[in-house]
């Protein structure tokens, strides 16, 4: 297990603090309902509905808006709605998945297609870029639950494959990977010697990196804030690795 190895400039999910607080809501509910809807409406009983909830909690989520989404899972309103996934080629050959809820396949599929080829991408077909990644449970921690190697042994305790620490200060926390079926047998073990985490998921992550320099980083920025930005998608996964200086540039 690498203990103090970075993992950034990675992932972008939906609901980062540069996102609206409504849409994050909004996407989060999607997820209860979507996991309410396929199995039973217990969180005790369903463990991917009791990991939708839990994230929901740690963005502070109104009870109200947890309850509402549950019943409309279980009722049947969103019988409609699919989940489904998308990958393509993005600048510099940049590798990216997209997760998305819908209840219009055709529609969604036409948008996040427009657009990669807007901004120098290419769709491709299922399984042609996946397979450079990972399906993998995540754990979030900030940093003051512990230092590295308690964490370290908190996570080898519970049965977790990996774990990350970024010691930045502002950015920095613990990253706890697990393999896809034991992501909530170990978060539970987690939370009795580390108290409850700050986020949970499942995530692609990369076997390795594709470096990224010059004008195709804007670019690469540019469609996966786009793809971002629309209200079908969940998360977003690449294995482009951008240097911390090209991206305060943008930014600035």
């Amino acid at each position: 297990m690498a203990g103090h190895s970075k993992f950034k400039n990675i992932m972008h999910k939906k609901g980062r603090a540069d996102a609206a607080r409504s849409k994050l809501f909004s996407k989060l509910s999607r997820d209860i309902t979507i996991a309410a809807k396929m199995g039973l409406p217990d969180p005790a009983m369903n463990s991917r509905l009791r990991l939708a909830v839990s994230m929901a909690k740690a963005e502070s989520m109104p009870k109200d808006n947890i309850e509402r989404a549950i019943k409309k899972g279980a009722s049947g309103e969103a019988d409609n709605m699919e989940e489904v996934r998308y990958e393509g080629r993005g600048p510099g050959g940049v590798g990216i998945i997209v997760e998305a809820l819908t209840d219009n396949r055709n529609r969604t599929a036409g948008n996040v297609r427009s657009y990669f080829t807007k901004f120098g991408g290419q769709m491709a077909d299922t399984g042609s870029v996946s397979f450079m990644f990972d399906r993998l449970g995540e754990i979030r921690y900030p940093l003051s639950v512990g230092d590295a190697d308690t964490v370290m042994e908190a996570a080898i305790e519970a049965g977790a494959a990996d774990v990350e620490t970024d010691e930045d200060e502002e950015e920095g926390g613990h990253v706890i990977y697990t393999a896809f079926e034991d992501l909530n047998e170990v978060t539970e073990a987690l939370s009795k010697s580390l108290g409850d985490p700050k986020s949970t998921g499942f995530v692609w992550k990369p076997q390795a990196l594709t470096p990224v320099s010059g004008d195709p980083v804007r670019t690469l920025m540019k469609l996966i804030d786009a793809i971002n930005d629309d209200d079908d998608v969940q998360n977003v996964f690449a294995n482009f690795d951008v240097s911390d200086e090209e991206l305060e540039a943008l930014g600035a």
